[in-house]
């Protein structure tokens, strides 16, 4: 018990929250993932929705995947007639709301498939937040002609 109340002083004493000791509980999430295959080695697609419960928004800044040999976040840009896609390095979850990844908008370039995607398969895509926050989430492969969830 007085180990218990040294403990906590301490971590009082050095700015440390109590939560920090219960474990902090997690504010982000992923839904809804899902991956958009392409045939041969085309880059893929990745869509999900990201929410954020809470009070302070957070920045998704980075995905990983053992499947393929590169991911990175980017946005569909309309200029006219005319679309491009650029690579932004963090997109951000507004507090107690989410964001939604769909196709002509923001998304995951998946490049470098180092085996062929089979539709009706899931794939694990770990998304990486501002707050220090890691989630894991299996994302189902659909064919290229998929337009949403």
């Amino acid at each position: 018990m007085k180990t218990s109340r040294n403990l906590l002083l301490a971590a009082l004493l050095c700015g440390s929250s109590v939560q920090a000791f219960a474990g902090a509980a997690a504010t982000v999430s992923v839904s809804d993932c899902w991956i958009r295959a392409l045939p041969g080695d085309l880059p893929s697609g990745g869509y999900f929705k990201a929410g954020n419960t809470g009070d302070q928004p957070v920045n998704l800044t980075g995905i990983s995947t053992e499947a393929f040999g590169m991911a990175m976040l980017h946005q569909t840009q309309s200029q006219g007639s005319t679309s491009s896609m650029a690579m932004v390095h963090q997109v951000a979850v507004p507090a107690h709301g989410s964001l939604v990844f769909a196709p002509g908008n923001y998304h995951v370039m998946l490049e470098q498939p180092k085996q062929p995607l089979k539709i009706g398969t899931t794939i694990p895509l770990t998304f990486s937040f501002s707050d220090g926050e890691k989630v894991t989430a299996s994302c189902a492969v659909k064919s290229a002609s998929t337009m949403s969830q």
